[in-house]
């Protein structure tokens, strides 16, 4: 069974800064792509970063130049450090993988999601 746990999130001001921590537990192969996801009250869950295995990053538009996703593959921990933050940024922030893992003889893959972690940014 995988699994995927979120830490750190929590109250902020505007223009400060956050780290988010998700760690994946469970039977698993490798984990090919593995970052965050967010949604705001009323809104859809939308990408925020994510990483390949490789190092290979994707960001939205909103959050170049003030997040920044990395993993230690090692660990299989993907961390989103989050400056500069904005009103705007306040959301539940879901870790995401995308994981290989043994089934039957052979292997299986799925998409796999944290519970959730809540990031508020309040003066």
């Amino acid at each position: 069974q995988v699994q995927l746990v979120e830490s750190g999130g929590g109250l902020v001001q505007p223009g400060g800064s956050l780290r988010l921590s998700c760690a994946a537990s469970g039977s698993i192969f490798s984990i090919y792509v593995m970052g965050w996801y967010r949604q705001a009250p009323g809104k859809q869950r939308d990408l925020v970063a994510v990483s390949t295995t490789g190092g290979t990053t994707t960001y939205a538009d909103s959050v170049k130049g003030r997040f920044t996703v990395s993993r230690d593959n090692a660990k299989r921990t993907v961390y989103l450090q989050m400056n500069s933050l904005k009103p705007e940024d306040t959301a539940v922030y879901y870790c995401y993988g995308d994981v290989s893992f043994p089934e039957g003889a052979g292997r299986g893959r799925g998409d796999y999601w944290g519970q959730g972690t809540q990031v508020t940014v309040s003066s």
